[in-house]
């Protein structure tokens, strides 16, 4: 017998608690703008949450809603459509995998998964900037002949 056709992970979990593992680490990923997993699971999430970027850079209430519905979190959805999806400079790729240390105990190698773009906290406001007025010289009152 062939694995043919099987894709993804199974991470020794059911079908319900490996997409709330992705939930979970999608909602994560947002509110902190990085994490840190293992290997295999950051590259599971990454095509997973690279579906969302795409779905919430068109920023339209359709897809709004199916952003909400994968996530179930109403602030993380909200927060990638309106400061984190903005924010992206590129078509596709917005996430880098690091690899970092082995974990102390198993020895499974640990992963960083982040933005590829530079991510504010708060989302870019086009305000002008204010000059602060500098005191005028004084002008030589005028001398009388």
């Amino acid at each position: 017998m062939h694995r043919h056709g099987y894709k993804g992970r199974k991470f020794g979990r059911e079908r319900d608690q490996r997409k709330a593992l992705i939930r979970s680490l999608s909602i994560a990923l947002i509110e902190h703008g990085s994490i840190e997993t293992t290997l295999p699971k950051a590259k599971e999430l990454r095509p997973n949450f690279e579906k969302l970027v795409s779905k919430a850079r068109k920023g339209d209430l359709h897809n709004r809603r199916l952003i909400v519905s994968t996530l179930a979190s109403v602030p993380a959805a909200h927060k990638l459509v309106d400061q984190i999806a903005p924010a992206m400079k590129r078509t596709s790729g917005y996430l880098r995998i690091e690899r970092t240390a082995l974990r102390r105990g198993d020895n499974t190698q640990m992963a960083r998964i982040s933005f590829v773009d530079d991510i504010n906290a708060e989302p870019a406001k086009a305000e002008k900037p204010v000059a602060a007025k500098e005191p005028a010289a004084k002008k030589p009152a005028k001398e009388t002949k």
